[in-house]
């Protein structure tokens, strides 16, 4: 029997309790899906007529202009986010103290604030007039923060060797970080800053909050304003809207995969070149 470090590999009676677990966990589950569909369907929640809504081309334009509301903002946060974790993880890594301080009691304040308090206090103070601009702020302060402690992360990951490599070669600090650290950091933790910008766009949903017209507001909009059956489509709006965000997301995780797979890609067509170029001047030497 082979042991694992953390625990100990099950045995034959161990095996058998854990499949019967498994199948007795997955009825319920299938158990309790049922029994809300069926009181969804008892309710009329399920009615074709509840779904015949998406039919009607002002629920469909106000969908479309929902969706294009939220990839606006979300586009916004995103490169705002980014630019800002940058500029906060090279402040956090400087030699000076009063830079390196700043950017440390930025990051732990806007961090430790949350996120809907940063949007509406943006919303009130600054921006009551561009609801857009607030949420697109409020999410780059935010998420750049996340981001700076991802590049940080990042740039302390590099070999120790490759900083002073570069230093012994005359270059400055400035170009060490942009050319050397900044590069290598970014590829390491890609999986990573991808990761955040999902949640970045999963938080444009917050933008409800202060009027902003994203797909959650159109959600509650169309909701509770469309009376059918004598019903609010509550059920057939959450699921539609739910799957529109699942699709985004998706869409995101793919670019991350495809990004890291073509990275790797190029690394490993690198290292084979490299191989190849000393390989050669090997076996000339093996002739001499």
């Amino acid at each position: 029997m082979s042991a694992s470090v953390l625990f100990d590999a099950p045995g034959p009676k161990a095996k058998v309790r854990n499949r019967i677990y498994a199948v007795v966990g997955s009825l319920a589950i299938a158990a309790l899906v049922v029994i809300s569909l069926m009181r969804l369907a008892d309710k009329g929640h399920l009615d074709g007529a509840m779904w015949d809504i998406f039919n009607y081309s002002g629920i469909r334009q106000n969908i479309a202009d929902a969706l294009v509301s939220t990839l606006k903002a979300f586009g916004l946060a995103a490169v705002g986010s980014l630019i800002l974790g940058v500029l906060l993880a090279v402040a956090r890594l400087s030699d000076r103290r009063p830079v390196r301080w700043f950017a440390t009691a930025f990051i732990e304040v806007f961090r430790s604030i949350p996120l809907l308090i940063t949007i509406f206090a943006v919303w009130i103070g600054f921006l009551t007039d561009y609801s857009m601009w607030a949420l697109a702020l409020g999410l780059s302060v935010y998420n750049g923060c996340v981001q700076a402690e991802v590049l940080r992360a990042g740039v302390n990951a590099v070999p120790r060797g490759q900083r002073e490599a570069a230093y012994a070669l005359g270059m400055t600090k400035t170009q060490v970080m942009v050319s050397v650290l900044l590069p290598q950091a970014v590829r390491a933790m890609l999986p990573t800053i991808i990761s955040q910008l999902v949640v970045t766009l999963k938080d444009t949903s917050l933008g409800f909050v202060i009027l902003y017209p994203e797909l959650l507001y159109s959600a509650r909009l169309i909701a509770s304003n469309t009376l059918v059956n004598g019903q609010y489509p509550y059920v057939s709006v959450i699921v539609v809207f739910g799957v529109i965000y699942i699709a985004l997301c998706l869409l995101l995780s793919a670019l991350a995969t495809w990004i890291e797979k073509r990275g790797r890609r190029a690394r490993t067509s690198t290292k084979s070149d490299a191989d190849a170029g000393g390989a050669a001047p090997a076996a000339e030497l093996a002739k001499i």
